[in-house]
């Protein structure tokens, strides 16, 4: 077998109905599904034992240890050359792994990545958030493009390694947040090739509103700096913006009581990312809701990153001494 599809879920069983049936639909049929219930207590069992005759499909359950951890339990169990890493909460299209198959028979690599895509069915406040999440706007438009072919680092939500390539690795790292990267990061420091597969891509439902969105992309500052200490020379001046963007509002936002002015920069920002989003989405209402999009995704993100900055930088305490109240409870 060449391909095996490791799902790792917690608490999702619609999401992953969802998945499943997209994988009924692949036109290449050649795989397994291993999906591993991380402690959920919502499990989804009987949503997996629907597919038992339509899909070579195996649940598996396991004590709640993160979703690195997670694939990791997976791909020990998976019997494909291949292990291709899906978070719970994508859609495949039908050509998704006839795609994969096209690129390793063309170029084979040790590993790759795919891009993501919001669905025309997604609500206007997911369409705005992956408007947040893959514009050049909010920094979010390397996520995925047509560049970048040859270095390119995968994400959990699309990413696929040689089997062999993983074990030798030892799979994900214990982080809670950022393992992806941390992983993508080891695999190129091995000297293994690593690609972006253009037409493999998903479709990605994100979060379904700000509160969540600003929690992902708050974790997600944080993990820029962890990712930091544990591999110098990978801060890059992109991962920067966010913290500078937010360090800015914030003076504008206290200048404003004095000099109305101030508030002209914000106010020519959420015109841009307005009429961006509107256009690209072709919907007023994705539009205006990607303004506070983008604002929660850079603020979010900031934040994050002061934070840990502060206290891993700064105060210097260690990744999970700083953080355990929130990733390792």
């Amino acid at each position: 077998m060449k391909y095996s599809f490791i799902i790792p879920v917690f608490n999702r069983p619609s999401e992953v109905d969802e998945l499943l049936e997209s994988l009924c639909a692949q036109t290449l049929r050649s795989f397994e599904a291993i999906v591993v219930e991380d402690g959920s207590q919502v499990p989804c069992e009987d949503v997996v034992k629907k597919y038992a005759d339509r899909l070579d499909v195996h649940y598996f359950t396991k004590e709640n240890s993160g979703p690195g951890q997670t694939r990791n339990y997976g791909v020990e169990r998976a019997k494909g050359e291949y292990v291709l890493i899906l978070d719970s909460d994508v859609v495949v299209p039908p050509d998704y792994l006839a795609a994969v198959d096209a690129e390793l028979t063309r170029e084979p690599c040790d590993a790759f990545g795919g891009p993501d895509r919001a669905h025309p069915s997604f609500t206007p406040m997911q369409k705005a958030i992956n408007y947040a999440m893959t514009s050049f706007f909010t920094t979010g438009g390397i996520r995925g493009g047509k560049k970048k072919l040859d270095k390119f680092y995968p994400r959990s939500f699309n990413m696929g390694v040689r089997r062999e390539t993983y074990l030798d690795l030892g799979g994900f790292s214990e982080m809670r947040f950022g393992e992806d990267i941390d992983f993508s990061t080891r695999i190129f420091k091995s000297g293994a090739r690593c690609r972006l597969f253009p037409e493999a891509w998903v479709w990605h439902k994100r979060r379904t509103d700000l509160k969540k969105f600003f929690k992902q992309v708050h974790n997600s500052g944080i993990a820029r700096i962890n990712l930091t200490k544990r591999h110098p020379g990978t801060l890059k001046l992109v991962h920067l913006l966010p913290a500078a963007f937010t360090v800015g509002l914030a003076l504008l936002l206290l200048a404003a009581p004095l000099c109305p002015w101030s508030l002209l920069p914000i106010g020519v920002f959420a015109v841009l990312i307005g009429t961006d989003a509107t256009l690209r989405e072709r919907s007023l209402k994705v539009g205006l809701i990607a303004i506070a999009a983008a604002l929660v995704q850079l603020t979010g993100y900031g934040t994050g990153f002061l934070r840990a900055w502060w206290q891993r930088c700064v105060q210097g305490k260690g990744e999970f001494e700083a953080f355990r109240k929130n990733f390792y409870k």
